[in-house]
């Protein structure tokens, strides 16, 4: 399998990546962290590359703004040139500010929180313009959008719900145009996860939130689901739909680490993915 995750520097990518790498996937890695303290959080895409490549893979890392369509255009002609094929395109990339978890309403916060929509929702068509060219010639692949259940419920920000409620309509249409072509469009949601930010977030907050790191899910588990899904025979029948990571795991018979298996947020917070008219 060859895969381009986006926005893998840390956090939800770099898991995703991590797992495709334990199936020998090649993954492209993008991010904008090429080296150590170009951003508050650790991570950046070699060592994330690093990690692909230790768990069995080959990790490629490619330093690629989202917001710059040229940089994005350029990542995918290099896939074509050093590999002639793309199999799984990750919609991962999001611009994710620290003021997201302060308190404010959301015009007594930064406007800058609004880069959501642009490094998030419309950063996912473009990459998504770019792998469908190529997967439609080739005849299959999987364009997969991560997702969330704030996406239909108040989570965070405006902005924050925005960005996930577009990226299931960006799966839901596109599937409807990619139909017959041998290529499929999903959206995954994810639950809480073990991210760098979130364990941030527990740590401050301890007791109060240890039900939280209890109940989350590693940023490995979603790759292994999606590497699953991406190979599933099925795959056709489930395009344009918003699925449940935790759902598809227990289907496919994936458990996170420890065997256990995370909730599904239908349980935990009573979400319920849109069934969209087509």
């Amino acid at each position: 399998m060859v895969a381009v995750v986006t926005g893998a520097s840390r956090g939800a990518g770099r898991g995703i990546a991590a797992a495709l790498g334990a199936h020998g996937a090649t993954v492209y890695v993008t991010g904008r962290t090429a080296t150590p303290g170009e951003h508050r959080l650790a991570g950046t895409i070699h060592e994330a590359a690093e990690a692909v490549t230790a768990a069995g893979g080959r990790g490629i890392a490619v330093r690629c703004d989202h917001a710059d369509d040229a940089a994005v255009a350029e990542l995918f002609v290099q896939v074509d040139r050093e590999q002639g094929r793309l199999d799984l395109l990750v919609n991962n990339a999001a611009a994710i500010h620290d003021e997201l978890n302060e308190p404010g309403r959301f015009w007594e916060q930064p406007l800058h929180l609004a880069d959501l929509i642009t490094v998030g929702v419309r950063s996912g068509f473009v990459a998504s313009w770019h792998a469908a060219r190529r997967m439609v010639a080739q005849g299959h692949g999987l364009l997969a959008f991560t997702s969330a259940a704030g996406a239909v419920r108040y989570s965070l920000h405006p902005a924050y719900g925005a960005h996930k409620a577009g990226m299931d309509k960006l799966a839901a249409d596109m599937a409807v145009e990619l139909e017959g072509t041998g290529v499929a469009a999903v959206s995954v949601w994810m639950g809480a996860l073990l991210t760098e930010r979130l364990r941030e977030i527990v740590a401050a907050r301890r007791p109060h939130l240890d039900h939280v790191e209890a109940a989350a899910e590693t940023p490995e588990f979603t790759g292994h689901v999606l590497y699953a899904l991406a190979r599933d025979p099925a795959l056709a029948t489930l395009s344009g739909r918003t699925l449940i990571g935790a759902e598809l795991a227990e289907g496919y018979g994936i458990t996170d680490d420890g065997g256990r298996r995370p909730p599904s947020v239908r349980v935990t917070q009573g979400a319920h993915p849109p069934t969209l008219a087509r």
